[in-house]
């Protein structure tokens, strides 16, 4: 499946910012099911300086900065990808947790070490008890890995409620934990911490979903901006991606933009600022299938 996706946001200032500093992840990345066939980055004012780079995780990130007094900074993504379908799953078949967990620190290939470093702690996503024992009641023992990964997908999305302002992007996960309520930043960040605090590999996946699905099917949640979800590592059968905040196993209508350990390694756009006062942020993104769509 081909997609045209735009993505629009626009920071509307109180007071003159007089420079910015900015890096953006907008570019898809690929990944074994996914091609980025064309990107175009537009940023007004036209930045003073510019430029690409790969970051620690293999995604495409842009950077800018804007030495001129602005009181608007739109930044219009517009890009072509390719998505092709995944394949059968068979969560019987993959390998008990237990046994899957106990390889992770044990393989010090180079692939090895890179799937390992998504066990631990990071910047948005402790590890305790709590995550633990909501965890294990989807982990009996010798349950094998991806069946237990599925049944806690479909847990989160049963016990917590999607809503957009029960929580910010600042918000700690044990409060949205507690509170049972949150977004899909959210929902990915209690499933990672979960499946890490019983020693699996689990990262946060940022990206896209299909704005209009096709008929009959139900349009999912999250559609309207960037969406997140999470990888898990499932041994032999690799990285399995899972949206608990839709339960379903992302195939067709997830678009992928970057991954890492939680959202502040793939924050869409940050930066610093000076001057500014207070400011307004709004959003703007539309996934359609390319036949659909007009030309960038």
């Amino acid at each position: 499946m081909r997609y045209h996706v735009t993505h629009t946001t626009t920071y509307a200032y109180s007071e003159p910012v007089a420079i910015c500093h900015n890096q953006v992840h907008l570019t898809p990345r690929e990944a074994p099911r996914q091609s980025c066939q064309f990107h175009r980055l537009r940023i007004h004012p036209l930045p003073s300086t510019s430029g690409r780079r790969t970051d620690y995780f293999g995604n495409p990130l842009n950077y800018f900065s804007i030495h001129e007094a602005h009181r608007k900074l739109t930044l219009h993504s517009v890009c072509k990808v390719h998505v092709k379908p995944r394949g059968p799953l068979l969560p019987e078949a993959t390998a008990a947790w237990e046994s899957v967990a106990a390889r992770l620190p044990a393989d010090l290939s180079a692939q090895g070490l890179a799937t390992y470093q998504y066990v631990f702690a990071s910047p948005r996503v402790p590890l305790n008890h709590e995550l633990r024992r909501y965890a294990r009641q989807s982990f009996p023992a010798d349950r094998p890995v991806l069946q237990g990964v599925l049944d806690l997908t479909a847990r989160v999305h049963a016990d917590f409620k999607y809503d957009a302002t029960a929580t910010s992007v600042h918000t700690p996960l044990m409060e949205a934990f507690e509170a049972r309520h949150g977004v899909c930043q959210d929902f990915a960040h209690i499933q990672i911490g979960c499946l890490r605090s019983l020693g699996l590999a689990a990262r946060y996946v940022s990206g896209y979903l299909l704005t209009q699905p096709p008929p009959g099917r139900p349009r999912l949640v999250g559609a309207d901006a960037s969406h997140a979800w999470l990888s898990v590592f499932c041994g032999a059968a690799g990285w399995v991606d899972v949206d608990p905040t839709n339960d379903v196993v992302p195939d067709l209508d997830h678009i992928t933009l970057a991954w890492g350990r939680d959202y502040s390694d793939v924050c869409p756009i940050e930066g610093v600022f000076v001057g500014g006062g207070g400011h307004r942020l709004t959003v703007s993104v539309n996934v359609e299938p390319l036949e659909a769509a007009s030309q960038p």
